[in-house]
């Protein structure tokens, strides 16, 4: 007889998390464990180069319902997130990040939340940041402001990774062909009856935030690009303005003119050459963001690929927006160079 799936998964990223990993499975083993539903974790292993993997096997010795997928390179946190958010077998599947900050403790009181409520996505919401810096509170205030701005208000303030979805709302987000979805985004904009779980922000147990400022700088650009056009739309207006300026500025050189008030300086023609060329280079980032971001799409390279599953017998899950699964690509990759039938299956996928 086939044993029944977990009710709830929750999946746990993890990138060089060595020093934090036994905290973490001691205290969400008892919360879970206390929770008296069937349950797995799957422990995203995104390419450590620590002690991580180590720690896992040795875990996964005594706690059955730990399940590892290594990822076979440092793919990025919402790579690793989406691969395990995608395989989680559970009815409910709550994601988490391994250092703790995100209290475990939560999870029952977004599962009663969920079931009480007839809901299909659950936010846990940071009630209090203090434990955060300065800068950090004020940088993430202005993300979560400019994206309700340009997404809309159905945007959780002061809502990261840590929620629950539905099993309906993970195959929705299996249907979606982005290629790397930032979920904080995607999430809310499927729609589905959503409630929020407060808690307290703790400092992070063990180890050094993997999360630094340059990834922080191209989660807000992958989040800005992916989701509106509106950089596009603030290019053109800020050309515009950039034409009314110079219009303004030649009208001025005009009346200065027929009053005999002209001289040859050049600190108007230096600042007007600046202000010119500085627009025209934004502009072109900024579409240049966009044409990359087609190129990548064109491309159709997945997002991640899966070294390992300790799931026994569980069929490899098709990366976010590509059609192939995981398994068939490594058996393409995997097939020597020159053989016909690597080639044929090539073709086939195309």
């Amino acid at each position: 007889m086939t044993q029944p799936g977990p009710v709830l998964s929750v999946v746990v990223p993890m990138f060089n998390e060595e020093s934090v990993l036994p905290l973490l499975v001691e205290r969400l083993r008892d919360v879970l464990d206390g929770l008296a539903e069937p349950y797995e974790v799957v422990a995203v292993d995104d390419g450590s180069t620590d002690g991580t993997a180590t720690a896992l096997a040795a875990a996964r010795a005594t706690w059955p319902q730990l399940r590892v997928l290594r990822l076979r390179r440092n793919s990025g946190h919402q790579a690793a997130l989406v691969a395990g958010v995608l395989r989680a077998r559970g009815d409910y599947v709550v994601s988490l990040d391994a250092d703790l900050q995100d209290p475990p403790e939560t999870i029952a009181d977004m599962l009663d939340a969920a079931r009480l409520g007839h809901l299909d996505i659950v936010y846990g919401v940071r009630a209090d940041r203090r434990t955060d810096t300065f800068f950090k509170r004020w940088t993430a205030g202005l993300y979560y402001r400019l994206m309700r701005r340009l997404v809309g208000k159905q945007v959780p303030a002061q809502a990261g990774d840590f929620r629950l979805l539905s099993r309906a709302a993970v195959e929705a987000l299996r249907e979606l062909p982005e290629r790397t979805p930032v979920l904080r985004l995607v999430v809310p904009w499927l729609g589905f009856p959503s409630g929020e779980v407060s808690y307290l922000r703790d400092s992070r147990a063990a180890g050094r935030t993997k999360y630094p400022m340059s990834r922080m700088v191209g989660l807000a650009a992958d989040s800005v690009t992916s989701f509106s056009a509106a950089p596009l739309r603030f290019a053109t207006w800020l050309g515009l303005a950039g034409v009314a300026i110079c219009g303004l500025l030649v009208v001025v050189a005009v009346v200065a003119y027929f009053f005999g008030a002209t001289v040859s300086g050049w600190p108007s023609l230096y600042v007007a050459v600046l202000f010119l060329g500085a627009v025209q280079l934004l502009c072109l980032g900024l579409l240049g963001e966009y044409v990359a971001r087609i190129y990548t799409a064109v491309q159709g390279r997945p997002a991640y690929f899966v070294a390992t599953d300790t799931a026994d017998g569980e069929p490899p899950a098709a990366p976010v927006g590509v059609g192939a699964s995981t398994a068939v690509t490594d058996a393409v990759r995997d097939v020597p160079a020159g053989n016909g039938t690597g080639a044929a299956l090539a073709d086939t996928l195309r």
